[in-house]
């Protein structure tokens, strides 16, 4: 599998703010299957760690956008988030990626803040 990094714009790839300075490394990759997946993390030192990826799949497949997070707040608390961005939002699509995730979502109605 060839796996290549895409070009940022010039300042992209690393920016730090002027207050409260915060470092935002990011990457973007393209391979075959997946039209772009991007990474970024965000130093916010001691109050927060973040890291952010979305994976775009290529256009000659039929599946959702993925999206993960992870958080760490003050080092006591960790957030881990998965979702799925539904391309479309016709019945058919829904019925074939979405209504099966039901089952899944009612087995763990606690984790799923009434989604």
């Amino acid at each position: 599998m060839i796996c290549k990094v895409a070009p940022f714009p010039p300042g992209w790839k690393s920016q730090r703010a002027r207050e409260n300075p915060r470092y935002y490394p990011q990457l973007v990759l393209r391979m075959p299957a997946i039209a772009k997946s991007r990474y970024t993390y965000i130093d916010a030192g001691a109050s927060a760690q973040v890291f952010n990826c979305v994976i775009y799949p290529s256009h000659n497949y039929d599946l959702p956008l993925l999206g993960i997070d992870l958080l760490s707040f003050c080092k006591k608390k960790i957030w881990v988030f998965l979702d799925f961005q539904p391309l479309f939002r016709d019945e058919a699509y829904i019925a074939k990626y979405v209504q099966h995730l039901e089952s899944l979502r009612d087995k763990y109605h606690d984790l799923s803040q009434n989604l």
